[in-house]
């Protein structure tokens, strides 16, 4: 692997003191995740502090940590490592020539990271990097950006929030080209008064923009016009994206096919493109027009672009799918595991409902930070569960308690406390030519359900996401 810093460069990018000659090719704060030739950045946390795990680090490895009190391995010394973090993530976007393009959104954001990345390493193989996860905090953005190789061509970084200011001081390091927000929806509801106050947080990541920089807005939206003027002071232009003929990226027809991905014509500026979403949902339609208009405004390749949405994979807690032998068949698993809000739920119910499944069946967690309107958002989900066509399902958490209330005798639903209890409930109703949709806000747990049934898998089965 190519050196990504050198110890001097690392001292000087954050003010501190190298005690020896290293060179760097990763970067993590992570003891678990650190591999040969990686920097360590010992943070310090609420229930633990980095340097602890630094003898780990160094086994596995680490060429390098960055400490606030001297160790015998080679390391730069500072006075606090979570200002080096902000620091060596500033250092690495002033030293890159690449289009930086930011993301954020209520839903959404991470695929379409995902799939911004992919269309750009398809049209340059090598020269384009992402935020991994969702390292999309005041953490894992610097952790991102750090870890962004000099010569990179394209950057994409997903940003995210769940308090007024915070995408204010991400941006501000990102410093985009391109600016995204996917999609206003309720997510985090407990921390602001109404939706629009939800878009104001949101168009925060406007006012990192470059000189010259582009503002990608959905058309589609009611807080259309209120992202449009919070971009208006720090854009030199901004483009909308959606379904409405009124849009600069707009997808004039769609057609799902048979596979389950879909077929669209969409309208570019002055051109046109068709080309397939590998990802089932109209949700990915729109994701796909935000994917295109920023693949545009960084000049990359719009085709190119097009063959990677096609080839697309599931992404592991966003819908990723795999098939579970079950005696003499198997069911259809889908993995939305890792987060929840009410707009996210009904896109999900909406693709399983076109599945073609013997019997549709839901775990669904609870969904986390909706404050006082929490039991209307759960019961409100009586509808997309009964336009989909579920039969059965578990619902996890306390929060789900109206939501339960109200699909008594409408099918076979059982309330359930907790992600233990849902999977032995699971397991027993399970039956071939079943599709399950596993869907929850990510401090339920329901990801260790869908790693227990991927565990059910032969090994000589096992090959990835369908």
């Amino acid at each position: 692997m190519s050196v990504l810093w050198t110890s001097a460069d690392i001292a000087a990018a954050i003010g501190g003191v190298a005690s020896a000659p290293f060179t760097a090719t990763g970067v993590t704060f992570d003891s678990r995740e650190v591999g040969p030739g990686d920097l360590f950045i010992a943070l310090p946390g609420e229930a633990t502090d980095g340097h602890r795990f630094l003898p780990q680090a160094f086994t596995q490895g680490a060429a390098g940590a960055i400490v606030s009190q001297p160790v015998e391995h080679p390391h730069v010394l500072v006075a606090d490592t979570t200002a080096a973090l902000d620091a060596l993530a500033r250092a690495s976007r002033a030293r890159t020539a690449a289009k930086i393009i930011g993301v954020t959104g209520s839903v959404g954001k991470t695929g379409t990271k995902e799939a911004l990345f992919a269309a750009l390493d398809r049209g340059a193989r090598g020269a384009a990097h992402r935020s991994v996860k969702s390292y999309n905090n005041h953490t894992g953005v610097p952790l991102s950006l750090s870890r962004m190789p000099a010569e990179t061509r394209f950057g994409v970084f997903e940003m995210g929030m769940n308090h007024a200011g915070e995408l204010s001081a991400l941006t501000q390091l990102v410093r985009p080209h391109v600016a995204i927000v996917t999609t206003i929806a309720p997510a985090h509801t407990a921390f602001f008064r109404d939706e629009a106050a939800i878009a104001d947080a949101k168009g925060e990541i406007f006012q990192g923009l470059e000189p010259g920089g582009v503002a990608i807005v959905p058309y589609d939206s009611p807080h259309r016009d209120r992202l449009v003027a919070a971009a208006a002071p720090h854009a030199a232009r901004t483009v909308t994206f959606g379904l409405d003929k009124g849009a600069d990226v707009r997808a004039i027809e769609s057609m799902r096919l048979a596979s389950g991905a879909t077929f669209v014509t969409a309208v570019v500026g002055e051109r046109e493109l068709s080309f397939t979403i590998s990802q089932p949902g109209q949700h990915w339609v729109s994701n796909s027009l935000a994917v295109l208009a920023a693949v545009d405004a960084v000049g990359g390749d719009l085709a190119a672009a097009g063959l990677a949405l096609a080839e697309l994979g599931g992404l592991a807690g966003r819908g990723a799918r795999f098939a579970m032998p079950l005696g003499d068949g198997d069911a259809l698993v889908i993995d939305e595991s890792y987060n929840a809000n009410p707009s996210s739920m009904r896109a999900t119910l909406a693709v399983l409902g076109a599945e073609r499944a013997t019997r549709k069946i839901v775990v669904l967690g609870e969904m986390r930070e909706l404050g006082e309107r929490s039991d209307g958002y759960h019961a409100a989900l009586l509808e997309p569960i009964l336009a989909a066509g579920v039969e059965a399902g578990i619902l996890v958490g306390e929060a789900m308690a109206p939501l339960a209330n109200v699909l008594e005798g409408k099918g076979d639903f059982v309330h359930v406390a907790d992600a233990a209890a849902a999977r032995a409930s699971l397991l027993k109703l399970l039956a071939p030519g079943d599709a399950v949709l596993i869907k929850g806000s990510n401090g339920v747990g329901l990801s260790a359900i869908v790693a227990d049934l991927r565990s059910r898998i032969p090994e000589t089965l096992r090959g990835g996401t369908l």
